[in-house]
């Protein structure tokens, strides 16, 4: 077999390896996705407090977290 033949045949696999090492790198770290928390409610219709920025429900009157009163 001639030298530069296997030289070459060398350099493609090594360039394979970690071609393929650094795809494999990517994918594990795409895969740290944390799961769905169950607890998890929707922020649709929630009023912010003026004075302090809380979030609170659209049912309250009074912010939760300093008693200010909410708008609406």
């Amino acid at each position: 077999m001639d030298e530069r033949l296997l030289l070459a045949m060398i350099v493609a696999a090594a360039g394979g390896m970690v071609a393929t090492l650094l795809i494999l790198r990517r994918e594990r770290r795409g895969t740290t996705v944390p799961p769905e928390s169950e607890l998890a409610v929707s922020t649709e219709g929630m009023k912010i407090c003026p004075k302090c920025r809380h979030p609170n429900l659209w049912s309250d009157r009074n912010c939760v977290n300093c008693r200010a009163r909410l708008p609406g």
